[in-house]
């Protein structure tokens, strides 16, 4: 199936050659979908940029490019508009022919990548013995919808969580409990995770309020780097812990990872730091090895360096990012890194970045990019916190979506007098609840703050999973209703839009393959999102309108026809939505 901005694309390159001559092959058309539907579906804009150039009127480059122009299959006449717009109506005939192409397409017209490429994603990374909170929520929702589109569109991802797992905390932590509670050390699950959770916090209070404690912790530091046996069977036993429970909540998300956390890459620093020395960037300051980046200052606008060797030896974060890097670019042969983190971390990886390519780490070939996200804000717009000023904990903030929306539903079966099983209403809770959690998330521009509203995210209209879940459902009724077989309405079945509410959802319909590119190409799932509520819109449109669009009683071949659009509309939102992460149901 061919993508109508390609053909488009495609034909004014040529016209441009015949129109211009061959030294404007390649000029951007600058082709947009019309802001305003009065004007057409598409619009081509060079013909401004190119008046300066040549010297003409752009309407009068705009009618030469138009006499050279042959899009008769696809639209109908181009019409010029304004200065000098070239406007693109496309032809009933060739919707319905690209839908046919579409209904008969597994992958519903999404193109796998011409060169797939080897990415690595970088996201989730909660810390050992610590109860993951709301704010690792982006990381993890965003971060599995990259990588799915990003899987979906045919590329090798390698999805890894960089817990931390390593450092001083875990000297700190490890004698602590030695005092405290000594079985924690030596037995599997001899402590749940919230009370080690309680008791890590003990420990950092009484780190930092007791010199000789700071002291035993960085000497239990140093047997744990040592690989002292007893140690280490201590430190892998909160390993193991904090794994399972972390995975509780990764299964309910519905969120694959492969764990590769700080410690993983402990064997490879010190020659972080010996490559750095040998390329003449690292510079001792204080007594820590740094390297200085044109660029980077603090607060009083002196050079600020990235330090990758404290000035006792140790490594840092920095040192580990650097590590990273390596080992993703030279074992793992990524072509493509991308790291899911917090905005406040920007400084961070673009230091770490520019040192790895200053080193000549980072081969021109291999694309290296930091995805931020804003805050998850209360109602009051400051940062969310439980009332005693901690992090929410995920868990209960799942926990609370799926209550409340199995209370809304138990009262809304209770309004319509409707029986459903206990099944039923455990499972559609579920299922609705957590997605409507990730679609608020995910519907949000990354790049900005948001408010998180139970409410709202909740909310049967608007844009939120409940909706868009509803709006899949309606064609599964219709199938119920009409006894109707979706899967055998035959591959050359005749489509027919006559009627304006068919010819937009058909068009929106075809705009699906560009969407999925655009979120591949810029990591912005809000961009998916936007799509299926538009879409559930326009279908529900056309749904409600039983007068003008009836659907089971329409006579033949309009009944078909109007049935192959409901049955693409729930294709896509199903594959969309999978893309996001979220599940649909037959029914609600």
């Amino acid at each position: 199936m061919n993508s109508t901005i390609a053909y488009l694309t495609t034909q004014l390159d040529r016209a441009i050659v015949a129109a211009l001559g061959a030294d404007y092959a390649g000029t951007d058309p600058i082709l947009v979908l019309s802001s305003n539907p009065k004007f057409g579906d598409y619009q081509a804009n060079m013909a401004m940029g190119l008046s300066k150039k040549l010297g003409q009127p752009p309407r009068a480059i705009a009618q030469s490019i138009v006499d050279n122009l042959d899009v008769a299959d696809v639209c109908e006449p181009p019409q010029i508009a304004g200065p000098g717009f070239i406007n693109f109506i496309v032809k009933p005939s060739y919707l319905a022919t690209q839908l046919q192409a579409m209904q008969s397409d597994s992958r519903l017209g999404v193109p796998v990548a011409d060169k797939p490429q080897r990415v690595v994603v970088d996201f989730s990374s909660p810390n050992i013995a610590k109860e993951m909170h709301v704010g690792h929520l982006r990381s993890t929702i965003l971060g599995d919808c990259i990588a799915r589109v990003l899987e979906f569109r045919g590329h090798d991802v390698l999805r890894l969580n960089h817990v931390g797992d390593w450092g001083t905390q875990f000297g700190m932590l490890i004698l602590y409990l030695r005092e405290a509670y000594p079985q924690a050390l030596t037995t599997a699950d001899a402590l749940d995770l919230g009370d080690l959770v309680v008791l890590y916090k003990q420990a950092k209070q009484r780190f930092d309020t007791d010199s000789q404690f700071q002291a035993a912790a960085r000497e239990e530091v140093v047997k744990l780097q040592a690989r002292d046996p007893e140690t280490i069977k201590a430190w892998n036993l909160l390993c193991d812990q904090s794994r399972r429970e972390f995975q509780v909540i990764y299964d309910r998300l519905h969120v694959n990872l492969t764990e590769r956390g700080e410690s993983f890459y402990n064997p490879y620093l010190a020659s972080v730091v010996a490559d750095l020395k040998a390329t003449g960037l690292l510079v001792e300051s204080d007594g820590a090895q740094c390297v200085f980046v044109e660029g980077f200052t603090n607060r009083d606008g002196d050079p600020l360096p990235l330090i990758v060797q404290k000035t006792d030896g140790g490594y840092n974060y920095a040192t580990t990012d650097l590590a990273a890097i390596r080992y993703r670019i030279q074992t793992d042969t990524a072509d493509r890194i991308i790291y899911i983190t917090d905005a406040g971390q920007a400084d961070h990886f673009a230091q770490v970045f520019q040192v790895a390519k200053l080193a000549k780490w980072i081969p021109e070939n291999v694309e290296i990019v930091h995805v931020p996200f804003g805050l998850v804000l209360g109602e009051d717009g400051k940062k969310i916190k439980t009332r005693s000023g901690e992090a929410i904990k995920l868990k209960e903030l799942l926990d609370e979506a799926v209550d409340r929306f199995r209370n809304d539903l138990e009262a809304r079966l209770l309004a319509d007098s409707r029986q459903e099983t206990p099944e039923f209403i455990a499972n559609s809770a579920n299922v609705v609840g957590i997605s409507a959690v990730k679609y608020s998330d995910l519907s949000q521009n990354r790049t900005s703050n948001y408010v998180f509203s139970f409410d709202k995210m909740l909310a049967l209209q608007g844009n939120t999973a409940p909706y868009m879940m509803y709006a899949y459902v309606r064609p599964q009724g219709i199938s119920r209703k009409g006894e109707i077989d979706f899967d055998n309405l035959g591959d050359n079945a005749q489509i027919i839009l006559n009627g304006e509410l068919e010819l937009i959802l058909a068009k929106h319909l075809l705009q699906f393959g560009v969407t999925i590119m655009e979120v591949e190409r810029d990591l912005l799932p809000n961009r998916l999102c936007q799509y299926l509520f538009e879409l559930s819109q326009k279908f529900n449109q056309l749904y409600a309108d039983d007068v003008n669009y009836p659907i089971l009683k329409a006579e033949e071949p309009l009944r078909t026809s109007r049935l192959i659009l409901c049955h693409l509309t729930a294709k896509i939102l199903k594959l969309g939505l999978d893309l996001l992460g979220i599940p649909v149901l037959e029914r609600m």
